[in-house]
């Protein structure tokens, strides 16, 4: 190859390095991400259903890589036990927003936008953890209430918090919005009832923001499949299993950090599943 073939091939190269100059990660990448210690720093994460299970262990990992956290939970006295933790850490201090998503109303949403808007100024991430797991029963079954519950809480109230904080989002330089999906969100399974249909809807969401907001906007929406994972919520659904057979939130927690980090600048309308059947 003359050297003039070898130049215009590298100009080339740099051309198209300079269009794209960060490919997007794979779902390995994502899974099995190191963060860097300030990965978060400057970041303002809100966190829902963070008093307890993963939302805490996600709360408590996003301070500790740098990020200012936003506490949003129906308890205050789970969201003042991680508040303290996050300062024992020394991790930036945090705020606690108690909501009750089951019973909160677009307003209510509208005014904890202005409250952030004023108080903390910027808002870069939701991390949608927040959850209700209802019955597992047949459809033909299902109590209609209990339905209407966990669709408020897993779906509906998520659709709203989003709609409600996108002005603030949209400021941020790389908007990271995280919904939280499950294998039978994915793949709906027989007795899951609304749990499984809350989670496809909230997975069809993700998708369709992406498609409305990637040429227009910074932001980008994912879904995390956590996977079976030591929790309250996991030992409901499986009495009899063995929580220790399980992974503890902390083991999956490289998923959560990148998806907040701009290392995932580029990856959008995903569904990462962090424990992958063989």
């Amino acid at each position: 190859m003359s050297d003039n073939v070898k130049q215009s091939a590298t100009e080339q190269n740099h051309q198209a390095a300079a269009q794209n100059p960060r490919q997007p990660l794979t779902h390995d990448d994502i899974r099995q991400f190191v963060p860097p210690v300030d990965c978060l720093d400057g970041k303002t994460i809100l966190v829902t259903g963070a008093g307890d299970g993963i939302g805490r262990v996600a709360a408590l990992t996003y301070a500790r890589y740098g990020a200012t956290v936003l506490l949003l939970g129906r308890t205050s006295s789970k969201l003042e036990y991680v508040y303290d933790e996050i300062e024992s850490l020394g991790g930036k201090q945090p705020a606690m927003l108690p909501m009750n998503l089951e019973g909160a109303t677009y307003a209510d949403m509208q005014q904890l936008e202005g409250l952030i808007n004023k108080e903390v100024g910027q808002l870069d991430g939701i991390l949608h953890n927040a959850g209700m797991l209802g019955q597992l029963t047949p459809l033909e079954m299902y109590d209609v209430d209990t339905f209407a519950q966990v669709m408020k809480v897993n779906f509906t109230a998520t659709f709203m918090l989003t709609q409600a904080l996108l002005p603030l989002l949209k400021d941020a330089d790389h908007g990271s919005i995280v919904f939280t999906s499950s294998t039978v969100g994915t793949h709906p399974r027989a007795f899951w009832g609304a749990y499984a249909l809350s989670k496809q809807a909230v997975e069809g969401m993700s998708d369709i923001f992406t498609q409305e907001t990637q040429n227009t906007t910074n932001l980008r929406f994912n879904c995390i499949n956590p996977g079976g994972t030591r929790t309250n919520m996991r030992a409901h659904a499986y009495p009899g299993e063995n929580p220790m057979s399980l992974k503890t939130p902390e083991d999956i927690m490289a998923g959560y950090v990148c998806l907040m980090s701009d290392a995932s600048i580029g990856v959008r309308g995903q569904v990462v599943d962090l424990q992958p059947k063989d």
